[in-house]
């Protein structure tokens, strides 16, 4: 199954595993899973380790590489079909990296990696 790790999850699943639910952790480890990243959240991490609001474990670089190949992501583009499906999400959920997400989830029906519950409100299949 093809499953969208939302930022929270790829951040605990390389620096903290053991705050990853039993789901969330068997779904990440599961070889038959396809496990995608948004550039969204390659680039929410970045921002948020550049202005020192998340402390990572190495270096930005060297640590989202580090996620990309362990977790085996496939990093999921921004498209204009995306932006366009995020602009008619009701506002539920006010965080634009996590609006983005939906709006992949919903368009690709992939489930989404998250403990996140505003995911819910979205009709997207949330794993955790």
């Amino acid at each position: 199954m093809r499953l969208l790790v939302d930022s929270q999850a790829v951040i605990w699943a390389v620096d903290d595993p053991t705050k990853l639910s039993p789901t969330a952790t068997a779904a990440l480890r599961d070889p038959a899973n396809d496990l995608l990243v948004s550039a969204a959240t390659v680039w929410e991490i970045a921002i948020k380790a550049g202005l020192g609001k998340l402390s990572l474990s190495f270096s930005y670089r060297d640590w989202m590489n580090r996620a990309v190949a362990d977790l085996g992501l496939t990093v999921l583009p921004i498209t204009v079909d995306y932006a366009a499906a995020l602009i008619a999400l009701p506002r539920h959920h006010k965080d634009p990296f996590d609006r983005l997400l939906i709006a992949q989830a919903q368009l690709d029906g992939i489930r989404v990696v998250s403990s996140d519950a505003q995911f819910d409100g979205y009709g997207v299949t949330r794993v955790w």
